[in-house]
């Protein structure tokens, strides 16, 4: 009987930097779909593919439990006994989650007021001590790192190296579910590891690189024979409000409906200026209204439901073909981050409100009638 998936470690153990001494703390994380949309090109008129990667169908609904199974196993083979991460949502319930799962204890910074309800009940059902600051993300990030410095704790933002590993396997399973890298994958920025892990994923994949894990110093024994021939193009998006690497400078004081992305001081800056010049990529930013709108178009006419930074990838897509940056023909991916239910009264915001009928036959029958198609 073939064994039932059981998550990114045991499923590339080749192509990470764990050993035998390395604690699996898994959630069976990864393996997720991707799904090729089939009305949107049609509707564009485009003749193109068009894949979305849905990391949403992870174990807390981001594509961050690909980081901390990492993170968090590496940290407790280490003799961790406490986590701490900076998080503008999706950081702090996947950190709480793998915590609770190693039987650790978990601490998470939060803007006050500046978090998806979806995400902070993630944190607070899983145990972590949530900490609400008078401050934005990048503040709570400068005080994460000066509390892992002078306190027992192990630091899981994606500053950890770590995470940018388990990050990584997204390419691995793209490559696989397709025979060879795309030709562009565009993706959400905030914090930007995951658009830096994505390019070590295609680097590694390509057998382009002789290293991977940041700590051989070397020719790395974690590095496996390569899964493709080449690497695609990055295309990164930010919310127009929080868009440093438009502005090529940081933003004190970063504003967008998209909170996953919220972020303007991005730690991983000099990585992702590498992966979109390595790539011969570009980044791209996207209006609130833009994302709001994309959001909807996905889940209107593919039954796809991605929280509004998710939607950034798709927003900035549709800027591509407007520019005619991207030809016909071409194999795009969607990098979707996390569920739209990471979010609730944001979708709820921008929907029609439920119809408040009597409970009687004629009138069901009499709205239905005026709501069919013609």
């Amino acid at each position: 009987m073939q064994p039932h998936y059981q998550g990114l470690i045991r499923r590339y153990r080749d192509r990470l930097p764990v050993s035998a001494a390395t604690p699996v703390i898994s959630l069976n994380e990864g393996n997720t779909p991707l799904v090729e949309l089939q009305n949107l090109p049609r509707r564009l008129g485009r003749s193109v593919r068009i894949l979305c990667k849905f990391e949403g169908l992870n174990p807390t609904g981001s594509f961050k439990d690909r980081g901390m199974t990492m993170a968090v196993s590496k940290a407790v083979e280490a003799g961790a006994r406490a986590i701490i991460c900076a998080s503008t949502g999706n950081t702090s319930a996947a950190a709480a989650a793998y915590a609770a799962r190693a039987g650790i204890s978990c601490f998470v910074l939060i803007p006050e007021g500046k978090i998806a309800l979806g995400k902070l009940s993630q944190a607070m059902m899983h145990g972590a001590t949530v900490i609400q600051i008078r401050g934005n993300f990048d503040d709570g990030m400068r005080l994460v790192q000066e509390a892992a410095k002078h306190l027992p704790l192990t630091l899981v933002n994606s500053i950890n190296p770590f995470r940018l590993q388990g990050q990584k396997t997204i390419a691995f399973e793209v490559v696989e579910a397709l025979g060879e890298a795309p030709d562009y994958h565009v993706l959400p920025v905030g914090n930007a590891g995951n658009i830096s892990a994505h390019w070590i994923g295609y680097s590694e994949a390509a057998g382009l690189v002789s290293g991977s894990c940041n700590h051989c110093g070397g020719a790395c024994p974690y590095l496996a024979p390569a899964l493709c021939k080449r690497r695609p193009v990055l295309i990164g998006v930010q919310a127009a409000g929080a868009a440093p690497f438009l502005r090529g400078a940081m933003v004190d004081n970063p504003e967008t409906v998209a909170t996953a992305i919220r972020i303007g001081h991005p730690v991983s800056w000099d990585l992702a200026w590498a992966a979109k010049n390595e790539s011969g990529g570009w980044f791209s930013e996207a209006t609130d209204a833009e994302i709001l709108a994309a959001q909807k178009l996905l889940a209107e006419t593919e039954g796809i439901f991605c929280e509004p930074a998710s939607a950034v990838s798709i927003a900035g897509l549709l800027k591509a073909f407007e520019r005619g940056v991207i030809g016909d023909g071409s194999v795009i991916v969607c990098t979707l981050t996390g569920h739209g239910l990471k979010d609730p009264d944001t979708a709820i915001s921008q929907s029609s409100a439920p119809f408040l009928v009597d409970a009687t036959g004629s009138a069901i029958e009499a709205l239905i009638k005026e709501h069919l198609p013609r």
